[in-house]
C-alpha cells in the first residue's frame, strides 16, 4: 500500500464536499445508514493515482480558462452546438466531466464488500447525474437561448409544467393528453368474462376462423398494467397471439386501494392466478391450457403451477416465461436496495396491511436510469418549457399501480432477500410445500441481453431451475423493448441454439448460439403452436353459457383505475 496522499487544499475541499453529498444519497436509499458509507476505507494506491491525474487535468483545464475553452465532452447532454459556442458553457461541461470521473474513481477505490461497493457506486452515480450543469438554467446555454428566442415564454411554460407535475407527483415523460386506454392504446377487441376483487379476466375476439383447442392465458406483472402487451395494433403481443390462432385470455389486475391493503402473496396466487387458470379451462372446456408469464407475472405463474403440482394437478401443457426471475441470486441493480434492515423496515411499515404507492415504485425504476428517465425530462419540461413527445410506452410507464403491503413484504423477503422460491421445500404457499422441480413441462424462456431489471444471467438461471424440455432464447435490448419487438418491424436480433442445449453457464450457451435478425416472436409462435393442440372452429361468443357471460368490453374497468 502506498502512503496516504497529501491533498492540496482545493482538491481536498472538492472531494470532501461532494463525497459527503454522495454519501447522503447513499443513506437516502433506505438500505443502509450514511454513517456506514462515510466510514468506508479506500485503496490508497488507487486514490493517490486518482489525485495525481485529477490535479494534472484540473491544472490543464484551469490554465486554459475561459479565454481558451476546452473541448466539450462527448456527452449527449452537451451535444448541442451552443455548449461549444459559449466558452463558459464549454468550461463548465469539461469541469463537470472531470469532477464526475474523479468521484466515480473514488467509488471504484472503495475497499468494502461487493454489495457496499455497488451501493456506493449507485449513490455516486445519482449525485453525479443530478449535478450536471445541463440541469440548471444558469448553466444551460440551450435553455437560455430558448428563453431569449421565446421572450421568456419557455420559462413561463416550464413553470406551468413543473407545477402540473408537482400536482401529479411525478415528472412527465410524454404528452399524456394524446392517449386514452381503450381508445388508442389497449384496443384489441375482447370482453371481460370474469372478475373478482383482485383481477378481471379478458377474452379476446378471434381473428382467424379456427383456433387451437388449448386456450392461451397471459399473466402480466401486477406491478404494471397489462396493456404493455397491447399498446398499439402493430406492436401488440396480445393481438399477435390472437392472429396466430390462439384463443387468448389475459389477466387485468385491479389497481389496489385501501380495501385491498391486506391482500397477501397467497391471495394473488390462489384467488387470481390459480382462479384464472381454472376459469379459462372451464370456458374453453380444456383439460390443459398454455400459459405465459411476464416478469413478476412469470414468477407468480410458476408459483401457482407449483402449488397445483403439489395438489396433483397439471393444468398447463406448456409455459412461456418472459424476463422472469425464479432464481434470485443475480437481481442486478435492484440489489442495492435489498438487505435485512430494508426488508424489516418494509415489513414493519406494511407487512400486516397498507399500500406501496405506485408513484414510489415508478420513481425507483426511473432512478435506475436517471439521465434517461428523470433529468432528461426535467431539462426539457421545466428549463425549456417543452411538451414531451407522445410515446405510448412512456404513457404506460407513467400509469403506475399500487401494491398491497403484505404481498410486497412477502415478495421482498422470500425472493430478493432470501431467494427461497428456487429452494425445494423451503416455502409453503396456499397451504402447499413448493418445489419448482415438480414443473416437468415444456418451457420457453426469453431473456433480454441488456435487461437491467432481470439480468440476462438471471433469465438463464430460471432455465436451470426447471426440469422439463426447455428452449432458451436471448433477445437484444432491454426489459421492455426486447419483449415488445413485433416481427413486422424487423428490428433488433435474437439468439437461439438449434440443439436447445443448456450448458452450465450463459457464456457457454452463447458460444453455441446463432444470431438471427429481427424478432423472436415468430420462433415463439411456432413453438407455442406445437403445444396448442389441433385447430377447431373459433368460438362465436365470449365466455361460456350463463356462468361466464360478457361483463363489459375490453379493456375493462380495472385497467382504468389510477394509483
Amino acid at each position: 500500500m502506498a502512503s496516504e496522499p497529501i491533498w492540496t487544499e482545493g482538491v481536498q475541499q472538492f472531494f470532501t464536499e461532494h463525497w459527503a453529498k454522495a454519501m447522503q444519497t447513499f443513506g437516502q436509499l433506505g438500505a443502509a445508514p450514511s454513517t456506514e458509507a462515510a466510514q468506508v476505507q479506500f485503496d490508497m494506491e488507487k486514490l493517490q493515482s486518482l489525485q495525481q491525474n485529477y490535479i494534472a487535468q484540473a491544472s490543464q483545464l484551469w490554465s486554459g480558462g475561459i479565454s481558451n475553452p476546452p473541448q466539450v465532452p462527448a456527452d449527449r447532454r452537451f451535444a448541442s452546438p451552443n455548449w461549444a459556442k459559449s466558452p463558459l458553457a464549454a468550461f463548465t461541461a469539461a469541469a463537470y466531466s472531470l469532477n464526475a470521473q474523479a468521484l466515480m474513481g473514488m467509488a471504484e477505490a472503495v475497499q468494502a464488500d461487493e454489495k457496499t461497493r455497488q451501493r456506493i457506486r449507485f449513490a455516486v452515480e445519482q449525485w453525479v447525474a443530478a449535478m450536471a450543469p445541463s440541469n440548471f438554467l444558469a448553466l444551460n446555454p440551450d435553455a437560455q437561448q430558448k428563453a431569449l428566442e421565446t421572450k421568456g415564454e419557455s420559462l413561463t411554460k416550464g413553470l406551468q409544467n413543473m407545477l402540473q407535475d408537482m400536482e401529479k407527483g411525478y415528472v412527465s415523460m410524454t404528452d399524456e393528453s394524446v392517449f386514452q386506454v381503450g381508445k388508442n392504446v389497449a384496443t384489441t377487441e375482447g370482453a371481460v368474462v370474469y372478475e373478482n376483487e383482485i383481477f378481471q379476466l379478458l377474452e379476446y375476439k378471434p381473428l382467424t376462423e379456427k383456433v387451437h383447442e388449448r386456450p392461451f392465458l397471459l399473466v402480466p406483472p401486477c406491478i404494471n398494467k397489462f396493456y404493455i402487451l397491447d399498446l398499439q395494433p402493430e406492436n401488440s403481443l396480445i393481438r399477435y397471439a390472437v392472429s396466430q390462432g390462439q384463443r387468448t385470455f389475459v389477466i387485468s389486475w385491479r389497481n389496489p386501494d385501501a380495501s385491498c391493503a391486506e391482500l397477501t402473496w397467497d391471495d394473488y396466487i390462489e384467488r387470481a392466478v390459480i382462479e384464472a387458470i381454472g376459469v379459462v379451462q372451464e370456458i374453453a372446456g380444456a383439460k390443459q391450457i398454455n400459459a405465459l408469464g411476464f416478469c413478476v407475472g412469470g414468477t407468480m405463474l410458476a408459483t401457482a403451477l407449483a402449488v397445483l403440482a403439489a395438489r396433483g394437478q397439471k393444468p398447463a401443457a406448456s409455459v412461456t416465461l418472459l424476463t422472469t426471475l425464479l432464481d434470485f441470486t443475480d437481481t442486478g441493480i435492484l440489489d442495492v436496495f435489498i438487505d435485512e434492515a430494508f426488508v424489516q423496515t418494509r415489513e414493519a411499515q406494511m407487512g400486516q396491511g397498507g399500500l406501496l404507492k405506485g408513484q414510489e415504485l415508478a420513481a425507483t425504476f426511473s432512478f435506475l436510469r436517471p439521465n434517461d428517465l428523470v433529468w432528461n425530462y426535467v431539462v426539457g419540461n421545466y428549463l425549456k418549457g417543452e411538451t414531451p413527445p407522445a410515446f405510448d410506452l412512456l404513457y404506460w410507464n407513467c400509469d403506475s399501480t399500487n401494491l398491497p403491503g403484505p404481498w410486497y413484504a412477502w415478495y421482498l423477503r422470500n425472493t430478493y432477500l432470501e431467494n427461497n422460491l428456487c429452494k425445494p421445500g423451503k416455502l409453503t404457499v396456499c397451504g402447499e410445500v413448493l418445489d419448482l422441480g415438480a414443473l416437468d413441462l415444456p418451457v420457453y424462456i426469453y431473456g433480454s441481453r441488456e435487461d437491467h431489471i432481470v439480468p440476462i444471467h438471471a433469465s438463464y438461471a430460471a432455465a436451470k431451475v426447471l426440469p422439463g424440455e426447455k428452449r432458451f432464447v436471448m433477445g437484444a435490448s432491454g426489459h421492455i423493448a426486447g419483449v415488445i419487438n413485433p416481427p413486422a418491424k424487423n428490428k433488433r436480433s435474437h439468439w437461439i441454439r438449434s440443439d436447445d442445449a443448456l450448458p452450465e453457464t450463459l457464456e457457454a450457451w452463447q458460444a453455441g448460439a446463432q444470431e438471427l435478425p429481427g424478432s423472436w416472436w415468430s420462433d415463439w409462435s411456432s413453438w407455442l403452436a406445437g403445444h396448442a393442440g389441433k385447430l377447431v372452429a373459433a368460438p362465436k361468443r365470449y365466455g361460456k353459457g350463463t356462468k361466464f357471460k360478457e361483463i363489459e368490453a375490453a379493456p375493462g374497468r380495472y385497467v382504468l383505475q389510477k394509483a
